[in-house]
């Protein structure tokens, strides 16, 4: 399984007045650690949008297991966990440098016209994107 990490360093604005990570912050970390995976694979969302098609999340789920805190150094591990041509999910772990486990999350997003929000397949507008996050998924 092709899994992407990427290294945050957590600043004070992300905390909570508790000097926790704030929960929000984390969809905006798995969406760095998304983001990173699909150049990773050699992709640019910037072109995907620039072609017209855009990919909203249609659900997301976070669960907290230990807490991060200003200035603590974690990593992103993101990985596809599901692919059907139409749905990507995406799985996120938030890790410390010790190895143990913060986060664990997963968000579910589709392909769609940015003009009408018709769905539309990966397969149809970005073949080679398809190839490889199918391929991706057979060797999970």
């Amino acid at each position: 399984m092709k899994v992407n990490t990427t290294d945050i360093q957590v600043r004070y604005q992300e905390t909570d007045m508790m000097g926790v990570v704030y929960h929000a912050n984390y969809l905006v970390w798995f969406e760095i650690g998304r983001t990173s995976l699909i150049e990773e694979f050699g992709f640019s969302y910037k072109e995907m949008e620039e072609a017209g098609i855009v990919s909203p999340v249609t659900d997301v789920q976070v669960s907290f297991q230990k807490p991060v805190r200003y200035g603590d150094d974690v990593h992103i591990k993101t990985w596809i966990e599901e692919y059907n041509g139409v749905k990507t999910t995406y799985g996120y772990e938030i890790v410390h440098e010790d190895g143990s486990v913060a986060v664990t999350g997963a968000s579910d997003h589709v392909l769609v016209k940015r003009d009408t929000f018709r769905p539309t397949s990966l397969r149809k507008a970005f073949p080679a994107w398809h190839e490889a996050y199918k391929e991706a998924v057979e060797h999970s």
